[in-house]
């Protein structure tokens, strides 16, 4: 019985923390189509944004291909250095497997598409703290 009833419990637990994740994921995550090739916990096209938050947090000594935060970043904040290759797109990082631009339109990009963009790389960066 008591079994029963720490499973249920554990169960709803898991269930809530689930609905609340979700629930706090930003709007642009589908606004630009990041769900296609990202989830939070699961490897897709791309690395799940948990084990990025890692990575950009220096909770992890390398990426998937050997790279070092440093190496990466070249010194830059991990949030500018996201920003950046989420508007730019990139390859390397993760793999062979390239990011495409989300908002580099002749390297100017627009106001509202960066306040987006800053909002979801806060949001993944907040996931492994």
């Amino acid at each position: 019985m008591k079994s029963t009833i720490i499973s249920m419990t554990v169960a709803a637990g898991l269930m809530a923390a689930g609905s609340v994740l979700a629930a706090e994921v930003p709007a642009a995550s589908e606004k630009f189509h990041c769900t296609t090739c990202h989830s939070v916990t699961e490897k897709k096209i791309g690395p799940s944004w948990m084990d990025i938050s890692k990575f950009y947090n220096g909770k992890m000594e390398k990426s998937p291909t050997g790279k070092t935060l440093g190496q990466v970043t070249a010194g830059e904040s991990s949030e500018v250095y996201l920003l950046a290759k989420v508007s730019k797109g990139g390859y390397g990082v993760w793999g062979k497997q390239p990011m495409i631009a989300n908002d580099d339109v002749f390297h100017q990009p627009s106001t509202a598409k960066q306040a987006d963009l800053k909002e979801l790389i806060q949001f993944v960066m907040g996931l492994a703290k």
